[in-house]
Formats: C-alpha cells, structure tokens, sequence
C-alpha cells in the first residue's frame, strides 16, 4: 500500500475525500415518442349502410314512375290487342300504343336519371374518402418522418443518461486546516472515517485515529489497511497503557504541561490560574524526580507531597529515594500555602493514578503509517477522559516540537469524539495542527456550546451529519442557510437502512508477534476490491445494491430545515467550505462502498461538468453569417412531391 496503484491514478492526495454527490449531468429523457398510426376513423371509409339506405330512398323515389311505366307498358299492349281484333282502327291503336310507350319511355328515363344520381352521389363520396385518405397518408409519411428524427433525439439522449456518471467525489483542498464533523451516529462516522482515512492512506499518507467514541468505528479502516499490506498499531486503553510510549520523550516542562492538563479534565471551570499552579507543582516535582521520570514516580512524590498514605512503601519500591522525599518536604515552604499545595498534590495524585502503568511495558513496535487508540467501553467514563485528554495533549506537544510537513494533510489526525475533550485542549491541538501542517478532523456528537464557539472557526470546512436533538438541528439549519435545496438519493436511503453495524470492538495489536502481523498482511493496492472485500460497508452494499436496481436513478429534493437535518439518513453528511467564488454547500454520501460502484467517478461534479460543456461552448464561440434577408426560393426546403402511395391489403392492387 505504500504506493498508488496505477489504477488509481486519478485518486489525487491533494484533495480530501469526504464522500459522493449524487447528481445527474444529463436528465432522463423519459418513454421513447410513441410510432404515429393511421387513425382507424370511419371518415376514410365509405358506409355500407349509407350506401344501402341511398338506393333505399331512390327506389322508393322511382316507384310511383315504375307503376305508372308498367301502367302505359301494359296499356300498349291491350291497346295492340284491341286493333288485332278489328274492334278498334289500327290509326287510333298507333296513336295510343305510341303515347303509352312514350309515357313509358319517359318514366323509364327518369329512373335511370335516379340511379345514376345515386351512383353519382356514391362515386362522389369515395372519392372524397379516397381524397381524406390520401392527406391522412400524406400526413402520417410527415409524422413518420418527424417521429424518426425524434427517436433517433430520443435514443443519443438515453444512451448519455444510461452511460452517465452518477455519484461523484464530495472533496476539500488540502488547504483546508481543519474538517469539523458536528453531529451524526456511530454507523456514519465508521462510514466517513473509513472513506477518509482510506483515500488519506492509499494516496501513500499517514493516519492517527483517536478514538474517544467507545464504538469502534475505525474497525473496517483497520481492516482495509491490513489488507492493503500495512500492519497498524492499535491501543485498547487503559489494558494497552502499559505499551503505550506517547510523550515518554517529552522534555520535563512539556511533560508537566501534559499531567496538568490530565488533572483538569475533571474541572470544567478551572481558570488559568489554577492551571498554571498545578503546572508549577508538576513541574517542581520533576525538577527533582529527574528528566526521565514516570508516572508512578510523579505519583509517589505527588502522594508524599500531600502527605497521604506510608512513603516507606514508595521507597520500598523504588519510586522515589530517600533524598527525593527529603527534597519533595521542603520544596514549598511552611505557611498559608501548605494547605492549598496539599489539597493540589493530593487532587492530581488521584487523577494521575489512572496513568501510573504508562510506558511501563513498552517496546520498540514496528512502523505503521495507521496508529489507532482507542478507550475500551467498558472501562470507567471518567477514567477514559483523563486517557483521552492525555493522548490530544501528548499529540499537540509533539506535532509543536515536529518540523512543518512539506505536504499538507501528509498525517491527519481523527479524533472521534472530540467533544469530550476541553476546549483549551482542543484549541492547543488546532493551533498545532495548523503550524505543522497536519490534518485535522474532529467529529462533535453533540453542539455543545463549547463546540459551537469553534465549529468552523479558522480555515476549516465544515460537515453536518444526522442531528437528532431539536436544537442542534437549529443551529446546523443556520450555519447551513435554510435557502439552499440539496437532491438526495433514494439509494442512500436504502443502503443506509442496511448499513454496517458496529458490533464487537478493538483488538489490540501492540503485544501481537511478528508472525502474527504477518499474516494479517495481504498486500493488495486495490482500493475498491479491498473495500469490498474487507469492509463491512463493501459486503452489505453489494447485497443491497443487488435488490435495489430499480431505484438507482431516483431521488428527492429537500431544503436544509431542522426537521430534515433530523431525519438524514446515517452516511449522509452535508459539506460546506470556503471558496474564490463562495461558499458551496454540497450533499454527499460517506459510504465507502460507493466507490465501489460501475458509476462513481474520483473527479468532483463542477469539474466534470465545465469539461463536458466545453465543447458546447467553443461551439457557440464560432463566428456566425451576418444576419440577411431570408430568400424564399433558396431557403426553403426542396419539393420532394406527394408521398408514395400507400399500400391497402383491402383492395386488389
């Protein structure tokens, strides 16, 4: 894991990774436009029944003049007979047969008249269908082409939407000094530092995790750098004090500082003054103790300072000499004083006693670019403070004796939990973070008004979890700014809902043999396949991943309002920083099984999308025809004539 896979080229250890934006570049073109079909309209078909009721009425029409035909047909011939009989003149038989056959021919004209009125009449109308059919035709060929034109539109847009991008990386420049982390569960922050302190350690840096959250939530961080080829060193506290060697180097007067600071995490209230006079106690009992004193020799001449229990047991064992006590008698003299010296001596030698096996067992232990502490659970509350207290104040005089990094954000340091901590001991570790150029997250569980008089305070960027208490998620709403509207992913929500637990604890690795670290050892360089395979996160969003398919491309949009910061699901964080054009507030997602995904992209959206739209743009930079009068004869379109014509299975062609 020491260096960058090529794979990862674009993993960029200038930036810091905290999480994955949901967005969409290209919107969802929706249902393909529907084929155009010929209308089935009795309009373009001639009616049987029209037809039949036509010749109906003309027959009914012409039958008056087909009686009165059959009339004059039949009065010819008896008027024939008649003559042939001789009763009658053939003059006057050829007058009346003529005039009855004239009357029968004239009826049997207008009955023809009548029926070719009515083929008239029928002829007429099918070729006006036949004339609606053929527009409608002519029509449909128009709509068919307009169709075509608008699938293949269609079709170059789906692709794009189904090719897109949709999670993109949520990151802060390492200029950044400080990530400030207010609120969230245990589950989200295992999400966020895990997501964090992986791209910090496979972009080839350092990582110190101290954990005052008694969840281990670095757990599945520690399980990804193993895998990675790193063995980390992780401290279970107090069962690990004994291996643990921060500050054993510090010099008496830094050292003093540390124990003072131990002493007041008890006394929320303390005044300057009364930090300085512990400091001043502590550090005259070094004066005599010596430079490499322990803390179960402060102790014991703390003990016999306050004159509390048999120092001969002390000197028994070796803690202190018989002319160290002689000294620790006269250090203060005998007067007003005393009583408050020895209510102080005896006030820090019982804070103290948690810290005496400190550095009492301790080896040289192997490099390793990820060191977690951590306090054991079940341990005391009180007691995991002061061992709490004493770690960030051990750090801080470190990284203030260390030269500056020449890298930014090189070595981070996560304290989970920080609002267990004072606040002069969180500015003392701000101050010396931001000299040396050491990263610095601190995650706040709550919005105490001692987190709130620092949150975001210097060059910091700042990140809401989940609030669940009414009057953080006010004053969250307020620094946010309720104006801004933020897209949530159904997909967090419903991975979140199966989210890693964080069941068991840390298992120290301090006291394991060599061989032991060795097989822990995997050697892999792949940041995704090792989230998926070592993570919790990575094994639970796979499953979840494979029932939600039909969700990958919803989401909803919400305004930051307290009732919303409330209900956020556990690996949603809302990051807001500091930039040239302002300040931006983005939503992500800290899950780091995200990028994991065929989809998630290591490059941030706003970049992604000034370099999509670039091309559109030079585009609208060519210089264009000046404006002229449009010509009729050669703008428009060619005349390719009437459709061809429509074939009808109904008719025999």
């Amino acid at each position: 894991m020491a260096d960058v896979h090529p794979e990862h080229a674009q993993l960029q250890a200038d930036r810091i990774y905290l999480g994955w934006q949901y967005a969409l570049l290209h919107p969802d073109p929706g249902p393909a436009p529907r084929r155009p079909s010929p209308a089935e309209d009795p309009a373009f078909e001639i009616d049987p029944e029209w037809m039949r009721r036509e010749r109906l009425n003309e027959d009914l029409l012409n039958r008056p003049v087909k009686i009165v035909r059959g009339f004059m047909v039949a009065l010819g011939l008896l008027v024939v007979a008649i003559s042939a009989t001789g009763l009658l003149d053939w003059s006057f038989a050829a007058v009346g047969l003529a005039a009855s056959l004239g009357v029968a021919g004239f009826c049997t004209y207008a009955v023809y008249q009548g029926d070719r009125a009515v083929r008239y009449r029928i002829e007429e109308r099918r070729t006006a269908v036949d004339r609606r059919r053929q527009e409608r035709d002519r029509e449909l060929y128009l709509a068919q082409e307009e169709h075509a034109a608008r699938y293949r539109e269609w079709a170059e847009k789906k692709e794009r939407y189904d090719r897109q991008l949709t999670w993109y990386a949520v990151t802060v420049p390492d200029e950044i000094d400080r990530i400030d982390v207010a609120g969230g569960t245990l589950p989200g922050w295992s999400a966020l530092i895990t997501l964090l302190g992986a791209t910090r350690l496979y972009s080839g840096g350092h990582l110190t995790v101290l954990d005052l959250s008694e969840g281990a939530i670095a757990k599945d961080l520690i399980e990804l750098a193993r895998r990675g080829g790193d063995d980390p060193l992780v401290w279970v506290l107090p069962v690990d004090l004994p291996r643990l060697d921060l500050g054993a180097t510090l010099a008496p007067e830094a050292f003093a500082d540390v124990l003072a600071h131990v002493v007041s995490v008890s006394e929320e209230h303390r005044t300057t003054r009364d930090l300085s006079f512990d400091n001043a106690i502590l550090e005259r009992v070094l004066e005599v103790l010596g430079a490499k004193a322990t803390i179960n020799q402060v102790t014991a001449a703390l003990r016999a300072l306050a004159q509390v229990g048999d120092p001969r047991e002390d000197l028994r064992l070796g803690l202190i000499t018989a002319t160290q006590l002689e000294r620790i008698g006269t250090l203060f003299g005998r007067g007003v004083s005393d009583r408050v010296v020895i209510e102080r001596a005896w006030a820090l030698e019982s804070q103290l006693r948690k810290l005496e096996t400190l550095g009492s067992e301790a080896v040289r232990l192997p490099p390793a670019r990820l060191r977690v502490v951590s306090m054991d659970r079940q341990a005391g509350v009180f007691g995991n403070r002061v061992l709490g207290t004493y770690v960030a104040t051990a750090l801080t005089h470190i990284l203030r004796q260390s030269p500056g990094s020449e890298r930014p954000w090189y070595h981070t340091i996560i304290v989970a939990g920080a609002d267990k901590l004072r606040g002069d001991v969180l500015d003392r570790l701000m101050d010396a973070c931001e000299t040396s150029r050491t990263g610095l997250v601190l995650t706040y569980r709550s919005l105490t008004p001692t987190v709130r008089e620092r949150l975001g305070r210097g060059h910091a960027a700042v990140a809401f979890m989940r609030l669940g208490n009414a009057e953080d998620a006010r004053v969250a709403s307020e620094h946010v700014g309720t104006e801004h509207r933020l897209e949530l992913a159904q997909l967090t929500e419903t991975i979140s809902a199966a989210g890693a637990g964080l069941d068991g604890g840390y298992t120290s690795t301090v006291g394991q043999t060599d061989e032991e670290e060795d097989a822990h050892a995997a050697g892999h360089a792949d940041l995704k396949e090792d989230i998926t395979e070592s993570t919790e996160w990575g094994r639970r969003a796979t499953k979840a991943l494979g029932d939600t398919e039909r969700v990958l491309h919803r989401s909803r949009e919400f305004l930051v309002e307290p009732h919303q910061l409330q209900q956020l699901p556990t690996t949603s964080v809302i990051v807001t920083d500091a930039t040239a054009q302002g300040r931006r507030v983005r939503l992500a997602d800290a899950n780091p099984a995200i990028l994991t995904f065929p989809k998630t992209t290591l490059g941030e959206f706003e970049e992604i999308r000034e370099r999509l739209l670039e091309p559109f743009a030079a585009r609208d930079d060519r210089p264009r025809e000046p404006d002229r009068e449009p010509n009729p004869f050669e703008d428009a379109p060619p005349n390719l004539g009437p459709p061809p014509p429509r074939l009808d299975w109904r008719r025999r062609q």
